[in-house]
């Protein structure tokens, strides 16, 4: 039976978000419906806005309780407790070796906020369509329709009030660091910005065993969190000197994590970088103007999701943060639905390093 959900929704790139009342679609065989109990906002939620696809419910790192499954699905139960993370289509050749954030189908399944051929399970209230397919969730909203693929469940005891982030941002960080890197004891890693998907690279370098974690970020209060996250050293970006500052004694650095999104950062990062070392850069933004000799001998690539197996490696995220050895949730901060906009605002400024909504 079709319902209503109360849900942030984004009409046009220069507006604020409004919230409205939705009509969510009947189930599909593989989805779920999700009552959301957290939400992480991070940059790509903000690309949103340069999207053609608009109206649109962006959110993707979803966290709630199911509290209806498709007809299809025999693995998730209503009263689950859940992480939402990015859908993939489960029979591409990525997905069928593990890869899922390679997935052949991962644009269209997780990007453009529709079913691929364009249609939405969402209405507004007068019966227009509305995306609500953002990553196969739409989680800014008291409700949102989830893929079977986006869905990882966990322990009921976990409070679901944090866990939205690891859907996206923090897996990215750590997932760059764990698995794109394969980060050993006693290696070397500068990290440009000290954001949620920045900091959980420092965290997951530490628990690596990395001798030297070098940060570099705009706002002291960050530089500052990142300290105490575990980065052995920090820079400011605007500092004089900039590729001799990350060095330090260091001939040259092991791994380049890129998350600012300013080309500069990936430029001073591939010149600190050593021989045989790798460069990761997460965003979106173009990069030009280096010459091909910088990368003598250097390795560099994009990653999607720190090319993380959902299903596996959140579960092992929050074994790390039982243990104590990745605390994320000293990065979040709360924010109402309604305030969604001041969520925004916050973490564009450097206020908020994570801003999670609690619907």
């Amino acid at each position: 039976m079709a319902m209503t959900s109360r849900a942030a929704v984004l009409r046009s790139a220069n507006d604020p978000y409004t919230l409205e009342e939705v009509t969510l679609a009947d189930l599909r065989p593989h989805e779920v419906l999700v009552e959301i109990v957290s939400a992480g906002m991070c940059h790509t939620d903000m690309a949103v806005r340069e999207s053609e696809a608009l109206p649109m419910i962006p959110g993707h790192e979803g966290a709630g309780i199911v509290t209806a499954v498709g007809s299809g699905i025999d693995t998730i139960e209503v009263g689950d407790h859940v992480v939402l993370s990015f859908s993939s289509c489960g029979h591409c050749p990525f997905c069928l070796r593990g890869e899922p954030a390679y997935c052949t189908s991962f644009m269209p399944l997780n990007v453009i906020g529709r079913y691929p051929d364009g249609s939405t399970g969402a209405t507004d209230g007068n019966g227009d369509p509305v995306g609500n397919r953002f990553f196969g969730q739409s989680s800014f909203a008291t409700h949102a329709i989830a893929d079977e693929r986006s869905v990882v469940v966990v322990n009921r005891d976990l409070p679901l009030e944090i866990l939205g982030p690891l859907g996206c941002g923090f897996q990215t960080g750590a997932g760059c660091v764990l698995n794109e890197m394969k980060l050993r004891p006693g290696q070397s890693i500068v990290v440009f910005g000290a954001g949620g998907v920045g900091m959980a690279a420092v965290m997951a370098a530490k628990l690596s065993g990395a001798s030297d974690i070098v940060v570099v970020d705009l706002h002291e209060s960050r530089l500052e969190m990142a300290r105490e996250l575990g980065a052995t050293r920090t820079v400011d970006a605007t500092a004089d000197g900039l590729v001799n500052e990350i060095l330090g004694t260091n001939s040259g650095i092991d791994y380049v994590l890129e998350t600012s999104g300013v080309g500069s950062a990936l430029h001073a990062g591939l010149a600190a970088l050593a021989t045989g070392g790798l460069a990761v850069t997460v965003t979106g933004d173009r990069v030009t103007g280096f010459p091909p000799e910088m990368l003598v001998g250097k390795r560099a690539t994009f990653s999607l999701e720190g090319n993380a197996h959902p299903q596996l490696f959140i579960p092992q995220l929050l074994r790390f943060w039982r243990e104590g050895r990745f605390p994320f949730d000293k990065l979040i901060q709360a924010y109402s639905l309604d305030r969604i906009n001041d969520a925004e605002a916050d973490s564009k400024s450097g206020k908020a390093i994570k801003p999670v909504l609690q619907p």
